[in-house]
């Protein structure tokens, strides 16, 4: 076995997964290890079996091959290695990862494994274990060299115990929910031959270390991203001389980059992108001459903008410097760097045109946003198949796309919102195969849009704010998840195959000129999320099978022309009663781009923006502005997950429902100019989230209910020109009353329709960039991974 250590990890992994491959006398496992695994596999299906996991029969079928008849040597996910000597066979390598995908298991299932004291490799990623780490356990295994416990749910401390595995070459502990400060005990002196070192993605807290930086001499890989580590980069990390990869992004790290971090020579990925970190950017990194992926970009580090004979010795493949004070044309010492595949300088004071060498430098993701480049875009951009992403947002670009910009080009992301591109959209477009996402949006295209292939992988389209004209298009692939349309010249009446789109959650066709009929056939895209309609000319009334839509919880039809009465089957949308977490159909390529996308709305009396990451607990009704009449029919009492709620400006009538009051979510609420009558009904007291309200032109009368939050609503302008109201909110003593009527008015149960207005709301699609993901939506298109977020553009709904 020491023999056996002293190898390096490389030339040991690949021994031990070539075991399996080498004659082996006919030995068998040690009986006590077959009881141990057999134990391990009837707790790990109870436990799923009593939790009613659908995984239960996936692990059953994976460890078909466990049973008493065979030896444990010959049983699927199980190596084994055998001794001569003592004329036996050990098990030494357990790979039991994505066994369970849902639900969870304790971690204790793991006990029986720890009497398996041979065990040399053992995965368990993935398997949603949930507890605390069994430090105990884990003792026993003292021949241990490979470690994963990756992507679970164990939590608490790191136990000491695993820092006595002297043998341990390679620990994967992240994804999980470990917490507390980052406090590796004197025992981690025993782990000489540590190789890499994975906690990313915890809860783990305070400074990192001494005890790492001085004693893992043989570190390769220290991953510490993804958790709040705070403090400055130990002075001495630079001791950490075979390091290949250092990434310590995404936590609150201060101070600046380490002097130290020169001796790294082995060094290739430095990542320390998304902390706190200040100072100049030391113009020696370009030095290290294994370097290939540098992100510095998200902290308050300076780039020198006088050092312009910056001569690399390294040659990148990944270069951040986002938000680095970066100003002046784009640096051309990065012509030299030909194998550019992540190039990021977006939210910085870059001017000047877009270079023709950056154009020819064929980098596959490319990130400028931000910035104040000027000018059109070269050709030669669109005339290779390496470019994958393209993010130019919020520039000063100009003049026409061109028209050949789809004939060569296979982007993936294309985002060019916010610049003063003109002209029409390339029909070229269409024809790239491979495009996923396209935001074109708060530009001043024209004309008509192109017509996209049914089998088109396109899931996002943002094209609003723009003077585009025609019939509204519903060319568009059947993938199609989110349709931005809105803030353009778009006439006639909603084209009935836009119910072809399926895949549909956000439809957006605010401001245009639409004309005709509400259009009903809407109702069998059974995945529509959000739909806004707001300020065109529909006309009509709305029909009772709304309610189909089950997964509707944001709903803006305000300033149109629609009448009648509000349909009681508005209270039966069930995204709006509970608010659900529905999964979204977009690909997680394209997701990991909208970090930030955001609702914005007229929310409280002014413009905000709702985070997509809580947009599950948003539901918004708004049907202000039109033509509606009859009463408020008490079935909106139902929808206790709405958050807005405004019906003002239209002719409703007869008295304010008690079942109002069970709107437990409500936190604005607009009745204003209408014809409503009555009291304020009393169950307003039991609205403890309500906090803007407006209830002015109407014929209202009597007391105002009070509660601890109603009587913060002290404006007056909320009840004003009303005919007879009274109580402490407008300081107008109320003559002595009787008690109000609890009586309902049955009338609007004969109502057969409502819907919802929201007045001056909108949404907006602010894209955020992490660094990019390494694996994209299609296979092999992306090598690398970048996640950055970014805030900004705002470019769905009316701001």
């Amino acid at each position: 076995m020491a023999s056996l250590m002293s190898l390096p990890f490389a030339t040991y992994l690949i021994f031990f997964f070539t075991l399996n491959l080498m004659p082996m006398p006919c030995f068998s496992c040690p009986q006590e290890h077959k009881e141990a695994l057999l134990e391990f596999k009837t707790s790990l299906t109870e436990n799923l079996l009593a939790a009613n996991s659908t995984d239960e029969a996936m692990v059953t079928k994976l460890l078909e091959s466990w049973n008493s008849s065979l030896d444990c040597c010959q049983w699927n996910l199980v190596t084994c290695h055998s001794d001569a000597a003592s004329a036996s066979k050990h098990i030494t390598g357990l790979d039991i990862s994505y066994l369970v995908l849902n639900g969870s298991v304790p971690s204790d299932v793991l006990a029986p494994l720890f009497r398996i004291t041979t065990l040399m490799l053992l995965n368990i990623a993935s398997n949603s274990m949930q507890g605390e780490i069994p430090g105990a356990g884990f003792a026993n295994l003292t021949k241990l060299v490979y470690l994963d416990m990756r992507e679970n749910r164990f939590n608490g401390y790191i136990p000491p115990q695993l820092f006595q595995l002297r043998y341990l070459e390679y620990l994967d502990l992240s994804g999980n929910f470990i917490q507390g400060t980052l406090n590796i005990p004197a025992e981690v002196g025993n782990l000489i031959e540590l190789r890499k070192l994975s906690l990313r993605r915890n809860k783990l807290s305070g400074r990192i270390p001494l005890s790492v930086v001085s004693q893992l001499r043989e570190l390769q890989v220290l991953d510490l991203q993804d958790n709040s580590l705070s403090m400055e980069i130990p002075a001495e990390i630079g001791n950490l001389v075979n390091i290949s990869t250092l990434s310590l992004s995404n936590n609150n790290l201060s101070g600046g980059i380490p002097q130290s971090i020169q001796k790294m020579s082995k060094l290739e990925t430095l990542a320390l992108d998304k902390n706190i970190l200040n100072g100049d950017i030391p113009a020696w990194l370009f030095e290290l001459k294994e370097l290939k992926n540098l992100h510095l970009g998200g902290n308050k580090l300076r780039w020198n903008n006088t050092n312009v004979t910056i001569t690399p010795k390294c040659m990148l493949s990944q270069l951040s410097l986002r938000s680095c004070d970066v100003g002046g044309p784009i640096p051309i010492w990065l012509s030299n760097q030909t194998r550019l595949d992540l190039l990021d300088l977006s939210e910085n004071r870059l001017e000047g045109a877009f270079p023709l060498w950056l154009a020819k430098l064929q980098v596959g993701i490319l990130f400028l946003s931000d910035n104040k480049l000027t000018g059109s875009l070269p050709p030669p951009l669109f005339q290779t198949r390496s470019l994958q992403v393209l993010e130019l947002s919020r520039n000063n670009f100009s003049g026409k796309l061109p028209e050949d910009m789809g004939e060569n080009c296979a982007v993936m992301i294309l985002m060019l919102s916010e610049n003063n591109f003109s002209g029409p959209v390339p029909k070229s477009i269409a024809n790239i195969y491979r495009l996923l996402l396209l935001d074109l949006s708060r530009n001043n295209f024209l004309g008509e849009l192109p017509i996209f292939k049914p089998d088109a992988l396109l899931a996002f389209v943002d094209i609003s704010s723009n003077k585009l004209s025609g019939k509204v298009p519903a060319t568009f692939g059947l993938n199609t998840t989110m349709l931005s349309l809105g803030q353009n010249e778009f006439s006639g009446q909603l084209p009935k195959n836009l119910s072809n789109l399926s895949q549909l959650e956000h439809l957006d066709l605010h401001d245009n000129n639409i004309t005709g009929d509400f259009p009903t056939f809407l109702t069998q895209i059974s995945s529509l999320q959000v739909l806004n309609l707001r300020n065109n000319s529909i006309r009509g009334s709305i029909s009772g099978d709304l309610s189909n839509h089950s997964s509707l919880r944001i709903l803006d039809l305000s300033n149109n022309l629609l009448r009648g009465n509000i349909p009681l089957s508005v209270g039966n949308l069930i995204a709006m009663i509970e608010t659900p977490d529905i999964p979204t159909n977009l690909p997680d390529a394209i997701f990991s781009f909208l970090v930030e996308y955001d609702l914005i709305v007229n929310w409280k009396k002014s413009k905000q923006g709702l985070s997509s990451h809580n947009l599950d607990i948003y539901s918004l009704l708004d049907l202000s502005k039109n033509q509606f009449s009859g009463n408020i029919p008490s079935s909106l009492g139902r929808l206790k997950g709405l958050k807005l709620l405004n019906i003002s400006s239209n002719e409703l009538s007869g008295s304010i429902p008690l079942a109002f009051g069970d709107l437990e979510s409500l936190e604005t609420l607009d009745l204003s100019h209408n014809n409503l009558s009555g009291q304020i009904p009393q169950t307003f007291a039991k609205l403890q989230e309500l906090n803007t309200l407006d209830l002015s032109n109407n014929k209202l009368v009597g007391h105002i209910p009070e509660s601890p939050q109603m009587d913060t609503l002290i404006d007056p302008n909320i009840y004003a020109n009303n005919s007879g109201l009274c109580g402490v909110q407008i300081q107008l003593r109320c003559p002595e009353e009787h008690p109000p009527s609890t009586k309902t008015d049955e009338s609007d149960e004969k109502n057969d329709t409502w819907w919802f207005s929201w007045a001056t709301a909108g949404i907006g699609f602010p894209f955020g960039f992490f660094s990019v993901v390494v694996s994209m939506y299609v296979v092999g298109y992306f090598s690398t991974v970048a996640t950055r977020t970014r805030r900004g553009s705002q470019c769905v709904w009316q701001r």
